[in-house]
């Protein structure tokens, strides 16, 4: 898996009311939903965020309420990725059962400038930021996580495992 794209830069402890405030729960359309995407943190967001692009995030990043429509929003919203120093665990899983793939890495976050470019190859457990010789490792994803984001989600991937019938 690669992903390359410019770089929407968040802080710390981004929780999922930042990423879809709770006003809009009600939605249940995931193009709704992500018509709201981090709207809270930057209110232009989603006017400026190009298919592709990824968001790069602090510590503890998706902290708060346990609730899928994060992952969902940032996903529908177009982005390939994110990578962040850390994620709240709850987001974490919520993100491969959506089919969102994440990225943890200590490194990036100090090292890159929102805007630059970025390729992330999680097969290679690296990302290489456009200009900069040295890529930086990331944390590898376990081979079950990978088959998640594979599938498109856990619902996909059960579907799969069942030989199409969802």
């Amino acid at each position: 898996m690669k992903f390359k794209g410019r770089v929407w830069k968040f802080g710390n402890n981004i929780d999922t009311d930042a990423i879809i405030p709770a006003r809009y729960l009600n939605i249940y359309d995931p193009a709704g939903l992500a018509a709201h995407c981090m709207e809270d943190a930057d209110p232009d967001f989603v006017k400026k965020v190009k298919p592709g692009d990824i968001i790069i995030g602090g510590e503890n990043f998706g902290c708060g309420s346990s609730r899928e429509h994060a992952p969902i929003a940032i996903k529908v919203a177009g982005v390939s990725c994110v990578v962040a120093k850390s994620f709240a665990r709850i987001f974490y899983r919520n993100s491969f059962n959506m089919g969102l793939p994440i990225f943890e890495s200590a490194d990036l976050f100090d090292r890159v400038k929102e805007g630059d470019e970025i390729e992330v190859d999680a097969d290679a457990g690296l990302i290489r930021i456009a200009g900069v010789a040295e890529p930086i490792q990331i944390v590898p994803v376990p081979p079950f996580m990978q088959e998640l984001i594979a599938d498109g989600g856990l619902m996909n991937h059960i579907a799969k495992q069942r030989g199409g019938v969802k």
